[in-house]
């Protein structure tokens, strides 16, 4: 877990040498300093509040809400859009949470391993989110565990049986309302028996009122990217998913997240370069792997199967970015024409492809930010189910405030 040093230099945009040269100290002092091998000077760190321009929550805001499994904070970032205030964070990825902690100026840190953490140190919170792990539930997870001899869904004890541990802070905390997130082969998961499972526990023990539907965020992002959105409120609500307006798909196209490469926009980092922010060249694919993907396509077309890779236009809607994206790029590769081998979408590229504004920080390496992207959340479909779960989240929140005031 990073502790508030590093939370603060990531945030700031910073690297170790920068924060050394600023503050006048050694390289080797700032790694102590952050790995908690002695206590970092105060100078230091009131810099780094000041330059990350952090600052405690002044808003006033409608609810609180936890997010676990955070990611990067797709989740969240709809929740915010509303009003929410985060107060709790749980996210065992470290690379994960340097990017959480670059983009959230939050008075708290993410918590790692949630089965480390106690029901009863979370606070108490209105709203609770999860995009629990999928790997256990996927199609490509399910189908690489079984060529492995692994154990997939509730049998995966390494993942699978973490909708659990939501299930026990549910519990404990009984917050109004909550969201959870998954792939949508965790609906047909063992035949359905799984997803009974999930609901048999959050509506029967739990004791929660639970709608579920599986949204495409090709209706928001051109990517068709599938997921099942659960959400349970703890008293009767009028909810309905008729309210979630979804537009058209397919009217958004990857031009619209592409580098335009015209001027239009500033170079940024070793993305685009050039005073016509060109796409880096390093993104373009080697001849060797280009061949070698048109190889393997060939072979298992000719075997019948339908696995190749993705060649898109801008004109075009792309398929699942994916967190594997890192080592080929194979299922998003654009064409550039003029006799060139196709390219990788940069990292900026994958983040508007998942919905993040340019504002958006990537402190991490390009591996860690093709796996980050890839497992997030299309973040539009979360604030479009934000938007139609707000209003019963505020009578809900109301109600508890006038029946607390009246006990007081």
């Amino acid at each position: 877990m990073l502790n508030e040093l590093a939370t603060l230099r990531v945030r700031a945009q910073l690297s170790i040498e920068d924060l050394a040269l600023l503050t006048g100290y050694s390289v080797r002092q700032v790694q102590r300093w952050e790995a908690g091998d002695t206590k970092p000077r105060d100078a230091a760190i009131a810099l780094l509040h000041s330059m990350a321009g952090f600052a405690p929550e002044s808003k006033k805001t409608r609810f609180n809400f936890i997010d676990l499994f955070a990611g990067i904070g797709g989740i969240r970032k709809g929740f915010d859009a509303i009003g929410g205030h985060c107060v709790f964070t749980s996210e065992w990825n470290k690379f994960a949470q340097q990017t959480y902690a670059a983009n959230f100026p939050d008075n708290h840190l993410p918590y790692g391993d949630i089965t480390t953490i106690n029901a009863e140190d979370v606070p108490d919170h209105d709203v609770l989110l999860a995009g629990f792990p999928c790997q256990p539930f996927s199609i490509a997870g399910v189908s690489k565990k079984k060529s492995l001899g692994r154990k997939h869904g509730f049998l995966d004890e390494t993942q699978g049986t973490l909708f659990f541990d939501v299930a026990r802070i549910i519990k404990a905390k009984q917050p109004a309302a909550f969201l959870l997130e998954n792939v949508k082969n965790l609906v047909g998961h063992d035949k359905g028996r799984t997803f009974e499972i999930i609901l048999k526990v959050l509506r029967e023990e739990l004791k929660y009122k639970v709608w579920h539907k599986v949204i495409d965020a090709q209706h928001f992002v051109p990517q068709h990217r599938q997921r099942i959105v659960i959400i349970g409120f703890k008293e009767d609500v009028p909810f309905s998913w008729e309210k979630l307006d979804l537009p058209e798909k397919g009217r958004l196209r990857l031009n619209s997240i592409l580098h335009p490469e015209d001027c239009s926009e500033k170079p940024e980092s070793h993305y685009t370069i050039g005073p016509e922010a060109n796409v880096n060249t390093k993104y373009t694919l080697t001849d060797r792997l280009w061949q070698y993907l048109q190889d393997y396509a060939a072979k298992h077309k000719a075997a019948g199967n339908g696995f190749g890779f993705g060649l898109v236009t801008p004109s075009d809607v792309a398929r699942t970015l994916s967190a594997r994206y890192y080592k080929d790029g194979s299922e998003i590769l654009v064409e550039q024409g003029g006799g060139r081998n196709p390219r990788r979408l940069t990292p900026r590229e994958c983040a508007r492809l998942m919905g993040y504004g340019d504002e958006f920080r990537i402190p991490v390496s390009d591996t860690q930010a093709y796996k980050q992207f890839g497992n997030s959340v299309a973040v539009p479909v979360f604030e479009a189910v934000a938007r139609v779960m707000q209003p019963h989240i505020e009578s809900l929140t109301t109600a508890k405030g006038d029946l607390e005031r009246e006990a007081a």
